[in-house]
């Protein structure tokens, strides 16, 4: 279809649009750069309590490592919405990793400019710098009140696109914050932190000043909803600002 001039979009949940068929969006969609729009559900932990076999955990490492592909990860229904209106502006492949339903709204309103590889910032601050990507953004704008409680000025940033990365807003935050946060709902073996730490590494950006919170390389076992998982590993918002605190002092 793509290649007859339409524009598909496939949509299921995220483990059954991902891993299940791996190789036919490697081989029939990225090989030929062909603008198909693979919109997932339910990404990270969101259908925490059905197990493992529909937790996704490792789609962002999948995607973005396959040519052509570009990676989205939308952080609230308004973002959702600017996401799937830039993918059809574009002619490649796209991937759009989503939240389950009824996530808090971030944004006050639609977003007008909203642009495929740049970041946008939610709130200002001066001594650490939050960027999110997916459905944590509402826990990391939480994390970031914990924090200002706390004396500590926090920017707040949607990174949206992890593919490809905003790398002027990188460098920007690297020559200014002290402490500088990728938060995610998926592994920190090849997620959006470690896209971030392959930037850092391969732009030669001279910087200790990284922390990366996502989930460990283990499968999720215990019997619980999201608010549960996210809990025992770390990603609440007041677990996400303990640990901020931790590695400022």
């Amino acid at each position: 279809m793509a290649m007859n001039g339409l524009r598909p979009v496939a949509y299921t949940i995220t483990p059954f649009v991902t891993t299940r068929c791996l190789e036919q969006i490697r081989t029939d969609v990225c090989y030929h750069d062909v603008p198909v729009t693979i919109v997932a559900v339910g990404a990270g932990l969101a259908y925490s309590g059905l197990g493992p076999t529909h937790h996704a955990c490792e789609d962002i490492s999948f995607l973005r490592s396959i040519p052509n592909m570009v990676v989205i990860c939308p952080g609230d229904a308004f973002e959702v919405r600017a996401a799937m209106r830039s993918a059809m502006r574009q002619d490649r492949p796209v991937y759009i990793r989503m939240g389950k339903k009824g996530e808090p709204v971030v944004h006050a309103k639609p977003i007008e400019d909203f642009q495929i590889g740049k970041a946008i910032t939610i709130t200002e601050g001066s001594d650490v710098c939050l960027l999110s990507t997916g459905n944590m953004l509402p826990e990391v704008v939480e994390a970031a009140h914990h924090l200002r409680a706390k004396g500590v000025s926090t920017q707040v940033v949607s990174f949206h696109t992890t593919k490809p990365l905003d790398e002027v807003f990188l460098r920007s935050a690297f020559d200014r914050f002290a402490l500088v946060v990728t938060v995610e709902e998926h592994s920190l073996i090849g997620g959006f932190g470690a896209a971030v730490a392959e930037w850092l590494i391969d732009s030669r950006t001279a910087s200790r000043n990284l922390l990366r919170l996502g989930t460990p390389d283990a499968f999720f076992k215990k019997s619980g909803e999201q608010e549960y998982a996210r809990e025992v590993l770390g990603l609440s918002a007041h677990r996400i600002a303990e640990n901020i605190l931790r590695a400022l002092h």
